[in-house]
């Protein structure tokens, strides 16, 4: 087959998950510079990460929405744009209530990412191939947050915590420049995307119900029968125990190593490393895995739900031991292992929403499941900085609580997402 634009696409959503996650991990390394500077305890710091979801999780609906209606070009462009801005005005809060402001706002920028990308897959994506692409593209995300930490502790240490929000949010303009020059919404529409591609990514890119009769079902529905439906509900209850375990490492993480560790924040930086590389080893890991048992056993909900099942469950394993340990080595070994397998779930997720509800509604039901899956950022963050500063037992329950819930996502893919539901969800769409 000629032409491989659409991994030109994928490189494009690569980097726009590593720059936001990039902004939005900075503020958790330089956490323990700005508790100090601007007289915050644990327990606001808390609030201050969930802050930048209270705008999120409304607009990751919005903006699924938003790209169906209008294009994920111009939907990412306009997002990109904003939270570039509002993480560069960080730099100018001088106290809790502007900081605050400033994380609201960069929220609702960050908000329609998610959903955005999944629909720029699956617009430029073959089904066959929506695993990977999820994966690859995703693991951008993982990596960001892992150089935030040598990028943004070290820039801080150097030149101050405010200095590094400006240099981040210049990244993520230069970003915006390569987008609208080389991603159109369409495979199509593009003069580099050769007609063999276009043809390719089409071949099996949206599946047409059958009813009992072997004949194309006439039936629809609207996008509030989907959003209501048990399976996508069963996603996002897994997508929300995955988004708890990271928005708790995203959030409290350097905290736990400069507090609990005793690591300065140069050292810090650098550790702070590890787990990260886990996450993107598993972001890629668990897209080639679900590809390959889609492949081998031609059961696409099987090679999704197995996935998403063994990354939580084992993520919940290392996670409650967490808890146990005490010393620097075995704690961060564990936390790198929970990473990797915790982060094979998300894209087992997104390319399971894309199997399941039909093409022109992905936009608005991933918003949907984002939007509950992110209510996870708002508890995570400032439910550990309570338990930090009022529990009286340091960050163990905070890891139990946190392996608990993967647990709890894994039990509910398995009662929820089952094939006789799918099976009625998938005969509603043609």
């Amino acid at each position: 087959m000629r032409g491989r634009y659409r991994w030109v696409v994928a490189a494009l959503l690569f980097f726009a998950g590593m720059l936001n996650y990039l902004d939005r991990a900075a503020l958790s390394v330089v956490a323990p510079i700005i508790k100090h500077d601007l007289h915050i305890d644990d327990a606001r710091m808390g609030l201050l990460f969930s802050a930048f979801f209270i705008g999120y999780c409304v607009f990751c609906f919005i903006g699924g929405w938003a790209a169906d209606r209008f294009g994920p070009r111009k939907v990412f462009m306009l997002a990109a744009g904003f939270w570039s801005a509002f993480c560069g005005a960080t730099a100018l809060a001088g106290n809790f209530a502007t900081l605050a402001i400033a994380r609201i706002a960069f929220g609702v920028a960050e908000g329609p990412m998610g959903t955005t990308t999944n629909k720029s897959i699956s617009n430029w994506f073959p089904r066959r191939e929506a695993g990977r692409a999820v994966g690859l593209t995703n693991a951008g995300q993982p990596l960001g947050a892992a150089i935030a930490a040598p990028i943004v502790g070290l820039v801080a240490v150097r030149f101050g915590w405010r200095i590094s929000f400006v240099v981040i949010a210049a990244l993520g303009f230069i970003w915006m420049v390569f987008w609208w020059r080389c991603f159109r919404d369409q495979p199509e529409a593009h003069r580099s995307v050769s007609k063999e591609e276009a043809d390719w990514i089409a071949s099996d890119r949206t599946a047409v119900a059958l009813d009992e009769n072997g004949g194309a079902t006439p039936k629809s529905h609207n996008v509030t029968y989907y959003l209501l439906s048990v399976p996508v509900i069963g996603v996002a209850l897994a997508f929300f125990a995955f988004n708890y375990v990271l928005y708790f490492f995203l959030s409290w993480l350097p905290s736990y190593l400069t507090d609990y560790q005793h690591l300065d924040v140069k050292h810090m930086s650098v550790v702070g490393v590890l787990p990260w590389l886990g996450a993107t080893l598993g972001f890629v890991l668990g897209g080639l895995l679900s590809d390959s048992l889609y492949a081998r056993s031609g059961n696409v909900l099987f090679a999704r739900k197995a996935v998403i099942m063994l990354g939580l469950g084992m993520a919940a394993v290392c996670v409650l031991l967490v808890s146990r340990v005490a010393s620097l080595a075995p704690a961060v070994a564990l936390i790198a292992v929970a990473s990797l397998f915790a982060f094979m779930t998300p894209q087992a997720c997104w390319s399971l929403l894309q199997d399941i509800v039909p093409r022109e509604r992905i936009g608005a039901t991933g918003g949907f499941v984002h939007l509950l899956a992110n209510l996870a950022g708002v508890v995570s963050p400032s439910a550990t900085g309570f338990i930090i500063e009022y529990g009286g037992a340091g960050y163990a329950p905070a890891f139990v609580l946190a392996g608990v819930l993967a647990g709890v996502g894994m039990l509910a893919m398995w009662l929820a997402v089952r094939e006789q539901s799918v099976a009625r969800l998938a005969r509603a769409a043609v």
